[in-house]
């Protein structure tokens, strides 16, 4: 019985060593995987990496790992023109199926899944904010966007009537969907502009737009939008996502 208890305590000194080792060894690997992330993607800060699973090292061993976890606070996308870039907020992505090379240059999931978000006044960037003529002597801009309940935008239309100096705002109900990797938002119905009849491809051209958003982390793309409170509410997906090399 002493023997016994003797094995028994050595086989739960050697468990929790090897819980020790294998905690360590995953704290090291996400700390080298976030750095590498980071010079990949070119990051203004490191992002959170988090391995998932147990135990890590014989994940290792295998040459592939499970879940990965990858979180990226602030994220430059680009937009299609040059020099322009939009930011997308706390993007949270799921990676599954992690293989790596020997040497752990490179990294490559096999599909990926993830959320984000682009707040309203990165999105305002696209829109017509400069008055622009609707009809003659009728002027119109989008001076806000925020949330318009039920996945709708509610943008915020200012008409100016320049001969009598009249300036009054309507709001307008938008719904907001992926075309091409692009957010599209397109006003459910357009507002009436006061007496001035305006043909409805100019007033379109003011309360709808759209805002590319490419180059994301590892080549995922736009799945979803939905407007939210604190701004468009985006799902991503993608298969053989790379995440180094």
């Amino acid at each position: 019985m002493r023997a016994l208890r003797i094995l028994l305590i050595v086989v739960v000194i050697l468990g929790a060593l090897f819980v020790v080792v294998d905690r360590v060894a995953v704290h090291f690997a996400e700390g080298e995987a976030a750095d590498k992330l980071k010079s990949t993607e070119n990051l203004a800060s490191t992002p959170d990496v988090n391995i998932k699973g147990f135990p890590f090292l014989t994940q290792v061993a295998g040459g592939s790992l499970d879940d990965v976890e990858v979180g990226i606070k602030d994220y430059q996308a680009e937009t299609g023109t040059a020099g322009k870039t939009i930011r997308i907020d706390d993007l949270k992505a799921d990676m599954k199926g992690v293989e790596f090379s020997g040497d752990y240059s490179s990294a490559t999931a096999s599909s990926a899944t993830g959320t984000a978000t682009i707040a309203y006044d990165e999105l305002m960037k696209t829109t017509k904010s400069e008055p622009t003529e609707v009809a003659p002597g009728v002027l119109a801009r989008v001076t806000g966007l925020s949330d318009g309940g039920n996945g709708k935008i509610k943008v915020a239309v200012e008409a100016t009537v320049k001969s009598l100096g009249l300036k009054r705002t309507v709001n307008v109900l938008s719904s907001v969907s992926v075309v091409d990797d692009k957010v599209q938002v397109h006003a459910d119905s357009l507002p009436a502009l006061g007496a001035a009849t305006i043909a409805e491809d100019r007033i379109r051209r003011i309360t709808d737009f759209q805002q590319a958003v490419n180059q994301l982390p590892g080549g995922i793309k736009l799945d979803k939008v939905q407007a939210a409170e604190d701004g468009v509410e985006i799902t991503v997906k993608g298969t053989d996502v790379k995440l180094a090399g």
